[in-house]
């Protein structure tokens, strides 16, 4: 008889074990955030709204995320992002479940509005964590992970809002007691995803430490490798250079404007654009957005590698980071042209799945220029660059519903993204990764130029 070994399961360490919890929170506050958007439709045709109505819904968080970009990116850098996360979880998970109670406009406009309260420091926030728990070497890498399970979030969320807003029957020994109708049922997403939220804050609270080295279960040879062997920064001695952080950070900031004007037309308006421009129902249309999104889940985890990959073979921050911003950018363009040149439903999903594939490419690289510009604030400066993408999510959606009003065509918003586009790769040449903010940044961390 042939014995079996048992195979100890090897644990998973420390920096992984936050990393993965960094990518769940993206996951869940990106469902939490577009979830509104799938179920757009259902909660216009339940509180008769017009589109542009329904696009001030979408827009709402994003007034106070992006407000709170910045200074939620600096009280992460002072607070620490254990009790920042925190905080910002029970806001963010009150408001996905407040937004399933609304009865009508204004109570559904505040509980969007109190959602982007709860997430707008979030990614800044997260990127802090990941300074110090993340290998220079690794940073692309990381924010590329990280985004791609947002992108996840905006790939699963249409098809599960869409089976959750299904009409259900309730019944009892075979009796029909009750049924809920979509005008009902699409409530049922924001209190689920409300309370899934609350259990990652949780969790959160129990394991993560502001510095690795205070952690129990980190080793010897990841510390070694970690930012200031994992002994993080003195929150007390971080005075940000606001004037001279910006002035390296605008570039950033405005070439990712320019990339998420694209991002929140699609999170926002895609279902929306299958279901009115080609007369899909609900569920496939939601299904054809997950397609599409799911274009991004492989970008974003491919421009993080990518990045990481050109700088260790080059050691040059501007190949790494600002050249690859460049050639997506540029590649997105050229891949949503089909948009305008054919009708035909495959080459449509085709054509938006690859423009936002090669759009994502660009996260990864995106998110570690604060990271390599600024390492000890960059909280802060990260919050200065998702700023743009903040601003972008206020007016995008609104535009997009204004254009639809006027002239019913579901096509014509897309030509502003492909403006924007080519403007964000030609603003890309003013961002400069390969030159700190402090000469001290440059002697630990040197780069070639």
């Amino acid at each position: 008889m042939v014995g079996f070994v048992a195979m100890p399961l090897k644990r998973p360490s420390a920096t992984g074990t936050v990393l993965g919890l960094l990518c769940v929170m993206y996951l869940i506050t990106y469902v939490d955030r577009v979830n509104t958007g799938t179920a757009g439709q259902e909660i216009r045709r339940a509180f008769g709204l017009s589109n542009l109505q329904l696009g001030h819904i979408l827009s709402a968080w994003a007034y106070p995320y992006a407000l709170f970009q910045i200074f939620g990116g600096w009280i992460g850098d002072r607070w620490g992002p254990r009790r920042t996360l925190f905080v910002c979880g029970l806001i963010w998970a009150t408001a996905t479940i407040l937004t399933g109670l609304a009865g009508g406009f204004v109570t559904m406009y505040l509980a969007r509005v109190l959602l982007g309260i709860g997430e707008g420091a979030t990614f800044p926030v997260a990127t802090r964590a990941m300074q110090n728990w993340t290998a220079p070497s690794r940073r692309a890498f990381a924010q590329g992970i990280t985004h791609a399970f947002a992108r996840l979030g905006n790939a699963v969320t249409p098809p599960l809002v869409a089976w959750l807003i299904t009409p259900v029957t309730l019944t009892l020994a075979g009796i029909p007691l009750l049924t809920l109708t979509s005008t009902v049922s699409w409530r049922r997403p924001f209190i689920v995803l409300g309370f899934a939220s609350l259990a990652w804050v949780m969790v959160w609270l129990w394991y993560f430490r502001d510095a690795p080295s205070d952690h129990p279960g980190i080793s010897a040879a990841e510390l070694e490798v970690l930012p200031n062997r994992g002994r993080g920064v003195d929150r007390r001695q971080v005075s940000v250079p606001w004037r001279r952080l910006w002035a390296r950070i605008w570039p950033v900031t405005a070439v990712y404007f320019c990339y998420a004007w694209t991002l929140w037309l699609y999170l926002n308006w895609l279902p929306s654009y299958f279901l009115h421009e080609y007369s899909v129902q609900l569920s496939r249309s939601a299904l054809f957005t997950a397609a599409v999104f799911a274009g991004g889940v492989g970008g974003d985890y491919l421009g993080g590698i990518i990045s990481d990959r050109i700088l260790e073979r080059t050691g040059d921050l501007r190949k790494a980071r600002r050249n690859m911003v460049v050639g997506a950018l540029l590649a997105s363009f050229v891949f949503m042209l089909p948009v305008f040149m054919t009708h035909n439903l495959v080459l449509i999903i085709l054509s938006l799945g690859a423009a936002f594939f090669c759009a994502e490419l660009v996260i990864g690289p995106m998110w570690a220029i604060p990271m390599d510009i600024a390492p000890k604030y960059s909280g802060t400066a990260s919050g200065m660059m998702n700023t743009g993408s903040a601003v972008a999510a206020i007016l995008s959606p609104i535009t997009f519903g204004f254009i639809i009003d006027r002239t019913d065509n579901w096509q014509l918003p897309f030509v502003g993204s492909l403006g924007l586009l080519l403007v964000g790769a030609a603003l890309a040449f003013n961002m400069h990764p390969e030159r700190p903010l402090d000469a001290e940044d440059a002697r630990v961390h040197p780069v070639q130029a």
